[in-house]
């Protein structure tokens, strides 16, 4: 996947969606032209993400800019219908928007076409930089037999550039690698806290399969330099271990020099298949924020003393689990 110059940051276009709550027209494209005075260049959304609401404000923050200097990513899969049965709000799916519309999974060839057109009117384009396959893991087959060979074509037809898939899934996703894709989106399963991506990423890197880490802050538990009791972690409240493994991190980053958040922004970029990291950013100050991070210069010891952690808390876990076979 080609990089226009700027950061190896990408703006994750839920928020712009209202995710969990209502942010106003101003503020959104607000937020999207931070980004851009930032150096951010890759922008990632999806019909989902506020029942179309994001495509259209990232569609609109755009309109004027140079096509070739930015990427932006949508996603197929689910199409959205009139809703007969409105109760006024989007809520219950996360996100703070009447519910006029609702989402129809739709994977088919002919669900596929229709939404990529969609999302071009919603985003006033007449082409797509990247288009992946969203949380199939429940219908992988007509996935992978159907909505991957319709996005082929019309990347054959130069409306499509990459083509992928993306979810929090590990195993899945290998079944997109394994099938041919340019590109998948791996969420929050490819972090300084959680590795369990790695073969995954493996994958990758032998296959030439551009990675997009995305979720690097964890759902948030990753996004403050001391992480606070009420952190998240997968949109729940962090279990108790992993909280403490997140302030053994954030330890480490204080003693040189540096922030928690800095290093889950820097850390997914350091594997070789990793293009882009994708962080779902409300406001300009997150956003300058993380662009300033995400520049930062990290020292090689840093990570060292990072990597032990993570590798200690899983080989505790290992003998916990031995221990627990064996007593039973």
């Amino acid at each position: 996947m080609n990089r226009p110059d700027g950061l190896a940051l990408g703006l994750g276009g839920a928020p712009l969606g209202n995710l969990f709550a209502a942010v106003d027209d101003e503020a959104a494209a607000t937020t999207v032209e931070a980004a851009w005075a930032a150096g951010v260049r890759f922008f990632d959304t999806a019909p989902h993400y506020g029942l179309g609401l994001s495509e259209r404000r990232l569609g609109r923050a755009l309109a004027g800019r140079p096509r070739a200097e930015y990427v932006v990513s949508t996603k197929v899969g689910r199409l959205l219908v009139p809703n007969e049965h409105p109760v006024g709000s989007d809520l219950a799916e996360g996100f703070a928007v009447p519910d006029d519309l609702r989402r129809q999974r739709d994977y088919s060839r002919d669900g596929v076409l229709r939404s990529v057109e969609e999302s071009l009117g919603r985003l006033g384009l007449d082409r797509l930089d990247v288009v992946l396959v969203h949380d199939a893991e429940e219908h992988l087959e007509e996935a992978l037999s159907a909505a991957v060979p319709a996005l082929a074509e019309l990347r054959d037809q130069g409306v499509v550039g990459a083509i992928g898939a993306g979810m929090n899934l590990v195993e899945p996703l290998r079944r997109f690698v394994e099938a041919g894709v340019d590109t998948v989106m791996v969420a929050g399963r490819w972090t300084l806290l959680d590795r369990s991506a790695a073969t995954l990423m493996a994958a990758c890197a032998a296959r030439g399969v551009a990675v997009l880490a995305a979720g690097p802050f964890n759902s948030g538990l990753l996004a403050e330099p001391w992480p606070p009791d009420d952190g998240r972690f997968d949109y729940a409240g962090a279990p108790a271990e992993l909280l403490a493994r997140a302030r053994e991190l954030a330890a480490v980053c204080r003693a040189h020099g540096t922030t928690l958040p800095a290093a889950a922004l820097g850390f997914p970029l350091r594997h070789p298949a990793v293009a882009y990291v994708v962080a779902g950013l409300r406001t300009p100050e997150e956003v300058r924020l993380a662009a300033s991070r995400s520049g930062e210069a990290l020292p090689e010891g840093l990570w060292h003393e990072l990597d032990a952690v993570v590798a200690g808390a899983a080989t505790g876990a290992a003998t916990a689990s031995a221990s627990a076979k064996v007593s039973r």
